[in-house]
């Protein structure tokens, strides 16, 4: 059952960012959407010459897709946190202030911050 705090834009995000992760089987997935509403998913790429977080990939994406910054970040992990490195990651692309959902392997919102 969705979470009734959540908007109906953050239940999106968080669905695409399980889904990210469910299709590449990866440790997580992410999504970001931008200041225009436009949404970016990434998983986690773990490659012996490569190695990105999942938030690395959906903010790499909106950036390359000529975003200005970023409303919102949904991570899709087991870990009991969003990473330093994924905080800073939003930060330094959009400032402080951004909403920040983790939510467990469900795409259950456990925990909301901001950058």
């Amino acid at each position: 059952m969705p979470d009734p705090e959540l908007t109906a834009e953050d239940t999106k995000l968080v669905t695409l960012a399980r889904s990210a992760r469910a299709r590449t089987r990866a440790a997580d997935g992410a999504c970001v959407r931008d200041l225009d509403g436009r949404t970016y998913a990434g998983a986690t790429v773990d490659l012996p010459s490569l190695s990105l977080t999942a938030v690395d990939v959906a903010v790499a994406m909106a950036v390359t897709g000529g975003s200005r910054g970023l409303e919102a970040v949904a991570v899709l992990t087991d870990a009991a946190a969003v990473s330093e490195h994924d905080l800073a990651v939003a930060r330094d692309f959009a400032g402080a202030g951004v909403t920040v959902l983790r939510a467990d392997a469900r795409g259950e919102v456990v925990e909301t911050s901001s950058t």
